[in-house]
């Protein structure tokens, strides 16, 4: 009924997904969600899309969620995740949670703290083979930035 062509647009998934974080502002993380869904990048979400997204993230495997994760943070797509790229990712969750980002929880300082336990050759980006290592390896770490992984 709300998607007669069989194809769900950002404006709608956005409402949609609004409904599941009521109190907190969903727009910006759902963006990242929405482009990760849109594998063909046609700005609708079809079917065939949809149920590859919940086939994913209905996995029990951690490692398949953890991929995904990262293609959602990758978000210029170059394989890698740089700082500016997760910073913006994190914005978008504290916006999401409502979470306040003064102090020693900033999304900086967050970022800061996750590169220097994940950029294993300190090369100020994180492969894919680092963030899902990292997140497998610490707790924290996976319930932050993938917590469906957990």
């Amino acid at each position: 009924k709300d998607c007669p062509s069989g194809r769900l647009n950002k404006k709608k998934f956005i409402e949609v997904y609004k409904q599941f974080y009521p109190t907190g502002k969903a727009e910006k993380f759902c963006e990242y969600v929405f482009r990760t869904f849109d594998t063909d990048g046609s700005g609708n979400i079809d079917f065939g899309e949809f149920l590859i997204a919940i086939s994913i993230t209905a996995q029990q495997d951690p490692r398949k969620k953890l991929e995904w994760a990262f293609s959602m943070y990758d978000i210029d797509r170059n394989g890698y995740i740089e700082k500016k790229e997760m910073k913006k990712i994190m914005d978008a969750i504290y916006d999401l949670l409502g979470e306040e980002k003064k102090g020693s929880n900033s999304p900086e300082i967050k970022v800061d703290q996750i590169f220097s336990k994940m950029d294993v050759n300190s090369d100020q980006k994180l492969s894919k083979d680092e963030f899902v290592t990292g997140c497998l390896q610490d707790d924290y770490l996976r319930k932050l930035l993938a917590p469906s992984a957990s």
